[in-house]
C-alpha cells in the first residue's frame, strides 16, 4: 500500500438488499443508451480527438489543415480522427467549397470536455 492510501472495508457477509437493488435495476440506462455511452466514452478515450476537441471549444470552426498542425500529425491521420469524432456525432462538417471546415456537434460536447477537464484537475 503506497502512502496516502487506505484500505477499503469489504462486506464481512454475502447479504443482498432486495428492496436497493430493485429500484437502481429501476432506474437502469436502457441498453442503447449504454452502448452509446459507450461509444461516446471510448471516442474521448484518445489524445489526438481530445486535442482537437479543445482546439475546437477554443474557437468555432477549424479545417483540417489547421487541426493537423495544432494536433502536430498528418493531415490524413487528423482526418481519421475527425472521420470516428462525426460518426460518434462530437462534430459537424461544413464544406465551403474545397475545403471542409469541422465544429463542436452541440453545446453538450462543450459541456462534457469542461467538465472533464474539471475532473482532470482536482487535486
Amino acid at each position: 500500500m503506497k502512502d496516502g492510501e487506505t484500505t477499503l472495508e469489504l462486506c464481512s457477509i454475502n447479504e443482498i438488499d432486495p428492496e436497493a437493488v430493485a429500484f437502481v435495476q429501476g432506474k437502469a440506462l436502457p441498453e442503447r443508451t449504454v452502448e452509446r455511452l459507450n461509444r461516446l466514452f471510448s471516442a474521448l478515450a484518445d489524445p489526438t480527438r481530445l486535442k482537437i476537441l479543445n482546439a475546437l471549444m477554443v474557437t468555432d470552426e477549424l479545417c483540417v489543415c489547421d487541426l493537423a498542425v495544432i494536433a502536430d500529425l498528418s493531415v490524413s491521420a487528423v482526418s481519421h480522427q475527425l472521420r470516428l469524432l462525426r460518426d460518434r456525432d462530437l462534430v459537424h462538417a461544413r464544406r465551403d467549397g474545397r475545403m471542409v471546415y469541422y465544429s463542436l456537434a452541440d453545446d453538450h460536447v462543450s459541456t462534457l470536455m469542461n467538465s472533464g477537464v474539471d475532473h482532470a484537475n482536482e487535486d
